[in-house]
């Protein structure tokens, strides 16, 4: 019996630091999960609702383009650094494939789609409405 306690005790400690492992926080969370989300097409004047309560977030890619609409076809507006502050609106499937959040740069005022994988958290875990 007390053979059968350090086996179950050994496969715990090496089981439990495998799951905390697996599951790390928004990292790679995929998006497009089975809701429709429109792409947003260049120099569109639809302005989506801002959903997303994050506001404040800094960190994103150096340099990463904010553009009119959610593709790289689309004229770039502004850029982001990595100090500047982004009020996160809500995210769209892209024309490429990509998941792109709308923003605002705090910072400098511009506003417009930057693709996700460029923005701290993967952008914003809102969908925009259809």
């Amino acid at each position: 019996m007390r053979g059968i306690s350090k086996l179950a005790a050994a496969i715990a400690g090496v089981a439990l630091p495998a799951v905390l492992v697996a599951a790390p926080a928004h990292a790679g969370t995929p998006k497009g999960d089975g809701v429709t989300v429109q792409h947003y097409a260049c120099n569109s004047s639809v302005v989506p609702p801002n959903s997303d309560p994050i506001s404040g977030i800094t960190g994103g890619t150096s340099g990463a383009r904010i553009r009119t609409g959610s593709s790289t076809s689309c004229t770039a507006v502004g850029s982001i650094e990595p100090s500047h502050r982004l009020d996160y609106y809500c995210y769209t499937n892209g024309d490429d494939g990509y998941t792109w959040t709308y923003l605002r740069n705090v910072t400098t005022g511009k506003r417009g789609w930057v693709r996700d994988h460029l923005l701290p958290n993967y952008g914003s875990g809102y969908h925009c409405p259809n």
